[in-house]
């Protein structure tokens, strides 16, 4: 959920397409309520990594709609670049620190959140600044670290599947 979501976000932040009803229900969908749904399953099987990141990833897909819609709705005002950048700026310092949580996990979670800390913190440049050509680069930072979440997600999948590991992960030891 969080990586097809990421790659169509990105794919708008490139300059691609337009935002669109698409992105957003992805968002809140398969971004956001799915990934909660993920989060709580890994919960009831202590697994607290997952479970965090499940949890809080699903809850930025709906907090950015959220911040997307409630301004054409008349629900509240539209945040400013400043307060988009301090949003994403927060979201880059926890995938930080979830970084830090991967390096006792496995190689391609390293990179899936790797990427995300560089794109929230390109996006909280982009949006300080105001710099469109950092928001473009971000946007294409995005992609790639949407396909990497995508290639992690499946690997775990493909991987249990055949019950050895087919898409390696990197698993440390």
């Amino acid at each position: 959920g969080f990586g097809l979501t990421t790659v169509l976000l990105n794919i708008h932040n490139a300059g691609f397409i337009p935002m669109s009803a698409m992105i957003l229900a992805m968002g809140v969908f398969y971004g956001g309520i799915a990934q909660v749904i993920a989060g709580i399953m890994e919960w009831k099987k202590n697994n607290t990594f997952a479970a965090t990141a499940f949890i809080s990833y699903g809850m930025f897909w709906e907090t950015l709609v959220a911040i997307k819609i409630m301004p054409v709705l008349g629900w509240a005002q539209a945040p400013s670049q400043k307060a988009m950048a301090a949003y994403l700026f927060m979201w880059g310092l926890f995938t930080l620190v979830m970084f830090i949580g991967t390096l006792r996990i496995n190689k391609a979670l390293q990179v899936v959140f790797g990427t995300l800390t560089i794109l929230f913190m390109l996006l909280a440049i982009g949006d300080f600044t105001g710099n469109e050509a950092i928001l473009k680069i971000a946007g294409f930072e995005g992609i790639l670290c949407g396909f990497t979440a995508i290639y992690a997600g499946l690997a775990q999948v493909i991987n249990e599947v055949y019950k050895k590991e087919i898409l390696p992960l990197g698993i440390v030891k």
